[in-house]
């Protein structure tokens, strides 16, 4: 996986980062989501890399990242310190400027990052998510449903670590059929470790709390995201189901914006890598005929 790319570990500050990096041209940071590390892009990131020099970290708590002390409103795993975290790297790498791709919670943690560092993001792009703090406020018994892990992983008080620890593989039920034997090595690795487990839990509560106030008060403030967005959703997921218009939710978010469906089950990177790497291409280069318009 990721022939030319080099792996090394970045010490960022609050965190140290296992990182991937190769290519050149432009900058781009991609971001996993849940549980998964950077190996999720091992298809898509060579495919940029003959044109966009692509970074990909283990988010901190993720992977083979480091897992800094929590606190009781769990702020060191929040999407702000995940951005903070992203900032430093792509400096400790030269990179001033550059474009970010999320997926999942690392789509959090890419639009939390274009808020909070405009000056830092070229570009955005989030797949498979509608920010937090509107997916929380939108809740009802059809999202309680199909997203209650986000409130059992959220509660505190009666740790889901318990469980998942108890057998890892049962909880999380997948396999190397999709996104590759080596990948699935990698993330297994992960998702035994009971540290990670953790803090991959400590992500959701913060999620619950100090994410959506971020979220809310940024609403309230009227700050949106400056910079090119491009939103893509799975065809093969819920989000349409739980949403219908899901860039309606993102117009009161970003002002130069495009996106729409994508086929492909929820992990786009794995099973539709060479047509997600064509849409964030065409996306970067600023050649997309994705329409943002109502």
């Amino acid at each position: 996986m990721f022939e030319d790319f080099t792996q090394t570990r970045v010490d960022v500050g609050e965190a140290e980062l296992r990182v991937r990096h190769g290519g050149s041209g432009p900058p781009v940071l991609l971001l996993h989501g849940h549980p998964r590390t950077h190996v999720t892009w091992h298809r898509v990131a060579p495919l940029l890399a003959t044109e966009f020099t692509v970074v990909c970290p283990d988010l901190r708590g993720y992977g083979q990242s480091s897992k800094p002390p929590s606190t009781p409103d769990h702020e060191p795993y929040s999407k702000r310190a995940m951005a903070r975290d992203c900032v430093a790297l792509m400096r400790s790498l030269g990179h001033e400027r550059f474009a970010v791709v999320g997926h999942d919670r690392g789509a959090y943690v890419a639009q939390r990052l274009a808020l909070d560092h405009p000056e830092a993001v070229t570009h955005l792009a989030v797949l498979d998510v509608v920010p937090i703090g509107d997916a929380l406020a939108r809740c009802d018994a059809a999202f309680a449903s199909s997203w209650w892990h986000w409130f059992f992983l959220g509660q505190a008080d009666k740790p889901a670590e318990r469980v998942i620890n108890a057998d890892p593989d049962a909880w999380y039920g997948f396999g190397p059929e999709t996104m590759g034997q080596e990948a699935y090595e990698d993330l297994r690795r992960a998702i035994h470790d009971p540290e990670t487990v953790h803090a991959m839990c400590e992500d959701y509560r913060a999620g619950l709390g100090t994410d959506r106030a971020a979220d809310d008060a940024d609403r309230a403030a009227g700050r949106r995201v400056e910079c090119p967005v491009l939103v893509l959703w799975a065809s093969g997921d819920d989000l349409a189901d739980l949403y219908g218009d899901v860039l309606a939710i993102w117009r009161d978010w970003a002002g130069d914006l495009r996106g729409g469906p994508f086929e492909s089950g929820h992990h786009m990177a794995e099973e539709a890598p060479e047509e997600l790497a064509g849409e964030l291409r065409a996306f970067l280069a600023g050649r997309s005929r994705r329409d943002g318009t109502p």
